[in-house]
């Protein structure tokens, strides 16, 4: 509990990927990804509560496996419609509030927790944690700069190859850029109540992030998103760097 807050950390995984099939089983170092998640939930020392929304049994399996001794991980059972490649995070996220509560659970902080990021900064959820219970934020993302991926820099290429700046600001160095920042799926913290007023807004896919959204700024290479093969050979080599996957 921090301030009187119940922090809930809530890995999602579902099934279904299409893009990196099984990605959040993919072994890493000899452990599945979603299993790092896990760990990280239960070394941020802010978190009250942890609990893992999936539609696959395998995945819930790998998530126990990963369970400290004497410690819970609470299965929030994803429905089949919540779980397929239209469903929207903040549904299954609602879905898995819902549950949760139902069983007797405590909720104002949700601390979202994807099971293919395998790689996050040491204390990067409690410093998240942290800047919502200061600020009194509705939510707070990690972020890394766009770096050389700047959309000034993107292109348009027609069928024939001809390509052409997407919008020419004229500007060559990449030193003169103005700073953006993309969101990197480290770590998501939201407030329950700005969560659940979110479900009136069905046409706002963002509305889960509220009006007063925070951000922290990371290093490109702090974390590492799975969707690609070269992902997991990126993670699997950082894992190997840190020496420990635990990373609260």
């Amino acid at each position: 509990m921090m301030n009187d807050r119940h922090v809930t950390a809530m890995v999602i995984a579902r099934g279904g990927s299409k893009g990196l099939p099984g990605k959040a089983l993919r072994p890493l170092l000899g452990r599945p990804a979603v299993a790092y998640s896990v760990d990280h939930a239960f070394a941020a020392e802010c978190v009250d509560l942890v609990a893992i929304s999936t539609d696959d049994a395998r995945i819930a399996a790998a998530a126990r496996q990963a369970v400290p001794p004497r410690r819970r991980l609470h299965l929030v059972q994803r429905p089949a419609e919540l779980a397929d490649d239209t469903a929207r995070v903040d549904d299954a996220l609602r879905h898995a509030v819902r549950t949760l509560e139902a069983e007797g659970a405590s909720l104002d902080i949700l601390v979202v927790l994807y099971g293919n990021v395998p790689v996050r900064a040491p204390g990067l959820i409690g410093q998240a944690v942290g800047m919502m219970v200061r600020t009194g934020c509705d939510s707070v993302q990690s972020f890394a700069p766009v770096g050389k991926f700047h959309p000034w820099w993107m292109y348009k290429m027609d069928a024939d190859g001809r390509v052409r700046f997407q919008d020419d600001h004229k500007v060559y160095r990449r030193q003169e850029l103005p700073p953006l920042f993309m969101p990197d799926a480290a770590a998501i913290v939201l407030r329950r109540d700005v969560l659940m007023a979110s479900e009136s807004q069905p046409d706002e896919p963002h509305a889960l992030f509220g009006a007063d959204r925070r951000g922290i700024v990371q290093p490109a290479d702090a974390s590492v998103d799975i969707d690609t093969e070269l992902d997991l050979f990126v993670a699997e080599a950082m894992l190997r760097k840190q020496g420990s996957g635990v990373r609260g």
